[in-house]
């Protein structure tokens, strides 16, 4: 085991050393000059030799690389250009808003696309299979900005005085937070389950028709106990799997669209911001520490699948 550990640590060593030199080389070695965006037009020589300086543009590569290095471990990210906040600070506080946005609808979406799952699979090739599935398809080959335009149009009303507001964001009491929450949660659910249920419902479909099951039931064992006590554990490695990496995925693109048009200030509507204004610090923060997060979530995943597993910790 110990020489496991030190195998998954070096590997996420390694792997986050590649993604932070993409990241740097594609958006501060490579990337536009910010010279010119700092000075404005016709700086003077030494102008442009001090931006220079404090920017490393006098460095080589090596030097700058290690130089982001030592930042990104002390979280000196630098300042947004736009507002001139410490970008630390920026991502901290719209990771929060982020994270209580999208936590309900990821559990909620989630949950109920196990739950019809497990329906559909115990009624294979019936009407609430094929039910299921019709609403899964649907969901699927539906866009979420056209969810999220629907659901604006049809559960708001006209001004400031509907139950679910358009847009903003409030946390002053748990009924604002609530309210604020509502339409976004109701769009990723929507959006995320028929893709979860085309999952569950193969999986556990798959399991229904191994030995163990057909033996569970002719010793008497019913549908309830025959889901939840045999089948369900047996089908927790791709459960896990779809559930760990889906949330580097939410983070970046479910984000981004439910905060831009719902208008809340979380780390989606300041990546968007940033990708529209040129705001190279905020954007090499976030492009890094989103690549450090797969990292993580891939040795998370593999962690829970040793714990959930016990031939994998035998191999090991």
């Amino acid at each position: 085991m110990r020489d496991y550990l030190l195998k998954q640590s070096l590997n996420a060593v390694a792997l986050m050393i590649g993604v932070t030199l993409l990241s740097f080389s594609l958006l501060v070695y490579f990337g536009p000059d910010q010279t010119y965006s700092l000075l404005g037009k016709n700086p003077t020589p030494e102008q442009i030799a001090s931006v220079h300086q404090q920017l490393g543009y006098d460095q080589n590569f090596a030097e700058r690389y290690l130089d982001f290095l030592k930042r990104m471990l002390v979280l000196d990210l630098g300042y947004a250009q736009s507002s001139g906040e410490a970008v630390s600070s920026l991502l901290a506080r719209t990771s929060m808003i982020s994270l209580a946005l999208l936590l309900p609808g990821f559990v909620l979406g989630h949950a109920l696309a196990l739950l019809l799952s497990m329906l559909s699979a115990q009624y294979q090739g019936r009407w609430p299979d094929r039910l299921i599935s019709m609403a899964s398809m649907v969901s699927m080959s539906t866009s979420t900005v056209v969810v999220i335009i629907a659901l604006q149009w049809w559960l708001s009303s006209s001004g400031d005085s509907g139950w679910f507001p358009v847009r903003g964001w409030s946390t002053d009491s748990v009924i604002d937070y609530l309210r604020h929450i509502a339409m976004p949660t109701l769009a990723l659910v929507l959006v995320s389950v028929g893709y979860h249920i085309r999952i569950y419902r193969a999986v556990i479909c798959e399991e229904m028709g191994q030995d163990y099951v057909r033996t569970a039931r002719a010793f008497g064992a019913g549908p309830v106990v025959v889901l939840f006590r045999h089948v369900l554990p047996n089908c927790l490695l791709p459960i896990i799997t779809r559930v760990v990496f889906s949330v580097p995925l939410l983070l970046v693109s479910g984000s981004l669209l439910l905060e831009s048009y719902f208008g809340i200030p979380g780390i989606g509507k300041v990546s968007f911001d940033a990708i529209t204004n040129g705001d190279q610090p905020v954007l090499l923060a976030i492009v890094t520490f989103s690549g450090v997060a797969l990292v993580l979530v891939q040795n998370l995943a593999d962690a829970l699948y040793r714990w959930v597993d016990p031939r994998l910790r035998v191999q090991t």
